[in-house]
């Protein structure tokens, strides 16, 4: 499905051009960042503003039509982390050396836990932007999305 340009980018505002889920900035990965459909179309979701969001190609592959999945601690099942409504600080946290994204609620480690937030590439990459300076971004996980 296309998404007109005009509202990509007034997503990719909103978002400030990080993906919703492991904030990985467009401009730091030199990857074109996706507009992703929170609820997927496939499970009664729409191709409208209010359910879409920005989001890497990993965490959008990992994602798929998922909405939900299972807490590791408890075993239970919880909806996925919503960026559009969420504050991703609520629900998760940078490790010490903040290469690791840690899910402090059990929204945030399903969320970690089934879009694979801590892969081995994902945790590398992280280092060598720490490394650089570029990592963590510094503003707008606080903030709640309208």
């Amino acid at each position: 499905m296309t998404i007109a340009l005009v509202l990509r980018r007034r997503i990719a505002e909103q978002a400030c051009y990080r993906c919703g889920y492991c904030l990985t900035q467009e401009v730091v990965s030199g990857v074109p960042l996706t507009v992703e459909h929170i609820v997927p179309i496939a499970r009664g979701g729409q191709a409208v503003e209010e359910n879409l969001w920005l989001s890497c190609r990993l965490c959008n592959e990992a994602k798929g039509v998922l909405t939900e999945a299972v807490d590791p601690k408890s075993g239970a099942t919880f909806p996925l982390f919503n960026p559009r409504l969420q504050v991703w600080a609520d629900h998760f946290a940078w490790s010490e050396d903040s290469a690791h994204v840690i899910g402090q609620t059990p929204t945030g480690r399903c969320t970690v836990d089934a879009l694979s937030l801590n892969s081995e590439l994902r945790v590398r990459a992280r280092a060598i932007w720490v490394e650089a300076g570029w990592h963590p971004p510094e503003s707008g996980v606080h903030h709640r999305r309208r």
